[in-house]
C-alpha cells in the first residue's frame, strides 16, 4: 500500500495524545468523589463492565484513525480484469523448428497449438503474430480476424538463424501502434537499451518506466533454441520492462532432439531464406545438436526482466496446455486503486456504532 498524500498521516499524532487525555480525565473523576462504603456503591451502580464504559471512546478513536488514512489517499497495487487485450505471438521459425522430436516435428506441433489458441480467443482480444529466423518481421499486425491470423500461422516457413532479441523489439514495436502509452523500440537491429551505441536508432533510448504498472497486453515468445544473432534477448527484454510489457516465453522441444525433416511447405522461403537442411538433417544424439535445444537460463532470465513467466513444452500437449493457460495473464492489468471511497465507509460505520453505543450504556445501563 502507498498513499499519495503521506503529510496527512501526520494527523496520526493525535491518537496519542486523545489517550492520554481520556485516561487522565477518567482518574481525575475517580479522585474528585470519596465514598464511605464501596459496598453501597457497587450495589448502587449500574451493572456495567468497564469495556461497556470505554467503547464509544475507542470506536470514535478508531474512526479519528481511519478518517486520517483516508485523507493521506491510500492505494494498493491490484491485477484488475482488462477487456479486449491483445496478444504478441513470437514464433520461432529457424531451421531447428523442423527437428522431429515431436512429431511431426515441431513447427507443425506448435501452428497446431496456436491455432486451437487463436480459435478459443473471443472477438474482443487482438492478437497479432511475429516470426523470426535470422530476423523478425510483423507477419499479421494485432488485429480480431481469425482468418488472416489462421492463414498466417498455416503460411510460416523457415529460415536461417534465430533472434530472440530482435523478436521482442518486433512485438513492442507492434504493441505500440495500438497502444500508444507503449514507446517504440526500434528496427531491431541495435540494443535501444544503450543511448551510447550509435548504431541505435533514433527515438529508441531508454524508455521512462510506464505509470500504472503493466500495459495490457503481453508478448508470448515460442522458441526451441538459442539466439544466434542480434540484440542479445535480456538487453531487449530491458527494453520491454521499461515500457511496461511483459515477456512469456515458451521453450519448446525436447533435450533430446533427433532429425530434422521439413515439409515442402514448411521450406517455402515466404519472406525468409531457405532452411537448406533438406529431409533427414542428421543430428541425432552425439550429433553436435546444441543450438537445438531452447536457451532455458536466458529465457527465464526474460520473464523475470519483464514480470512475465516461463513455460517450458516437451510435447505438444504441453505446450496446447500452457497456450490455453495464457488468457488468464492476458486478462489482467496491474493498477493502482484507490481506497478512500472504502475507508470513508468504515469510518461512518464506526461513528455511528459509536453513536449507539453511547446512547446504549447511557440510557439504558443495564
Amino acid at each position: 500500500m502507498s498513499f499519495e498524500w503521506p503529510f496527512a498521516l501526520l494527523g496520526l499524532l493525535l491518537v496519542p495524545l486523545l489517550v492520554a487525555g481520556y485516561v487522565w480525565a477518567g482518574r481525575r473523576r475517580r479522585r474528585a468523589v470519596t465514598y464511605s462504603s464501596i459496598a453501597l456503591i457497587k450495589a448502587a451502580g449500574p451493572g456495567r463492565s468497564r469495556w461497556h464504559r470505554h467503547l464509544p471512546f475507542a470506536l470514535v478513536l478508531a474512526t479519528l484513525v481511519v478518517l486520517t488514512l483516508t485523507g493521506a489517499r491510500p492505494q494498493a497495487a491490484v491485477d484488475v480484469p482488462k477487456a479486449g487485450a491483445s496478444v504478441i505471438l513470437a514464433l520461432d521459425v529457424s531451421g531447428s523448428m523442423c527437428a522431429t522430436d515431436v512429431q511431426p516435428n515441431r513447427l507443425s506441433a506448435a501452428q497446431a497449438a496456436v491455432r486451437k489458441f487463436v480459435q478459443a480467443q473471443d472477438s474482443q482480444t487482438q492478437i497479432g503474430v511475429v516470426a523470426f529466423s535470422g530476423f523478425a518481421q510483423l507477419t499479421v499486425a494485432p488485429t480480431t480476424d481469425h482468418d488472416e491470423l489462421l492463414t498466417a500461422i498455416d503460411g510460416l516457413t523457415t529460415g536461417r538463424g534465430t533472434t530472440i532479441g530482435s523478436a521482442i523489439l518486433k512485438s513492442v514495436d507492434a504493441i505500440s501502434q495500438i497502444n500508444p502509452d507503449v514507446a517504440p523500440a526500434g528496427d531491431g537491429t541495435a540494443d535501444p537499451a544503450d543511448p551510447a551505441d550509435p548504431s541505435a536508432p533514433e527515438g529508441t533510448g531508454p524508455a521512462t518506466p510506464r505509470p500504472g504498472g503493466y500495459a495490457p497486453e503481453i508478448v508470448v515468445l515460442l522458441t526451441d533454441g538459442a539466439n544466434t544473432r542480434g540484440v542479445a534477448p535480456v538487453e531487449a527484454a530491458k527494453v520491454a520492462a521499461a515500457r511496461g510489457v511483459r515477456v512469456y516465453p515458451i521453450g519448446f522441444g525436447t533435450s533430446n532432439p533427433t532429425s530434422m525433416v521439413c515439409t515442402a511447405e514448411q521450406l517455402g522461403g515466404s519472406g525468409f531464406e531457405n532452411f537448406g537442411g533438406g529431409r533427414g538433417g542428421g543430428f541425432g544424439p552425439g550429433g553436435g545438436g546444441g543450438f537445438l535445444r531452447a536457451d532455458e537460463p536466458t529465457l527465464r532470465e526474460v520473464a523475470a526482466t519483464t514480470g512475465g513467466q516461463y513455460f517450458s513444452a516437451s510435447g505438444a500437449d504441453q505446450l496446447q496446455d500452457v497456450l490455453s493457460d495464457l488468457p488468464r495473464h492476458v486478462q489482467l492489468q496491474h493498477k493502482d486503486v484507490e481506497l478512500g471511497a472504502p475507508l470513508a465507509g468504515l469510518a461512518a460505520i464506526l461513528m455511528l456504532l459509536a453513536v449507539g453505543a453511547a446512547v446504549r450504556w447511557t440510557t439504558f445501563p443495564n
